[in-house]
């Protein structure tokens, strides 16, 4: 006798849409995205009046540290063409001037708590100013030496002072040594700079 051959029944797919629909938004929803994350800088407070906003503020040549980054990506430090890698280390000499060197931020006797009568650098200033053709990643690379410089100097600061890494002070600790090492990042508009 022959066998019949049975027909296989349809597979309804009406809901594979819906199902589809489904797992995209759950991946979504679950997936964690890289944001692109901002630099964090304090801005001044707004003038209080219209007479201390047209005053300009006159700040010593010694006090300002330039640092330019040109179209190509190329680093000038105080006048000098540099690298990259060198420039934490210049950034932590001119902020601490050591040596109370006379081409590097003045000087003055200030009263900090935690630290009494002590002589620091309150007036420098960084000044950063890039080419408008400058790539994003050397802009950063700059801004990343420019901060790790601060932390370093608080860092031997706490370790020096206290015995114990910044991380590990006290919120009292932290405000003295920020006020010792104050962090001054300058931003100067965009030029256009020729290379080296």
């Amino acid at each position: 006798m022959a066998r019949k051959k049975r027909a296989v029944p349809g597979i309804n797919s009406s809901s594979t849409a819906d199902i589809a629909f489904m797992l995209l938004i759950f991946f979504l929803i679950t997936t964690s995205m890289d944001t692109d994350r901002g630099l964090a800088r304090r801005l001044p407070p707004p003038p209080e009046n219209k007479e201390q906003e047209n005053n300009d503020i006159i700040v010593k040549e010694r006090n300002v540290l330039q640092v330019k980054l040109n179209k190509d990506d190329q680093l000038m430090v105080a006048g000098e063409w540099g690298d990259i890698k060198q420039l934490r280390e210049k950034a932590k000499e001119f902020i601490a001037n050591p040596n109370d060197d006379p081409n590097l931020p003045e000087k003055h006797m200030k009263n900090l708590p935690l630290f009494g009568n002590v002589m620091i650098t309150e007036k420098h200033v960084i000044s950063v100013q890039n080419d408008v053709g400058t790539s994003y990643d050397a802009y950063l690379q700059v801004q990343n030496e420019l901060v790790a410089a601060y932390n370093e100097l608080r860092n031997e600061l706490a370790q020096s002072q206290f015995g114990k890494p910044l991380a590990e002070c006290s919120e009292a600790e932290k405000d003295a040594i920020t006020q010792y090492y104050p962090q001054k990042i300058s931003e100067a508009e965009p030029k256009k700079y020729g290379g080296k």
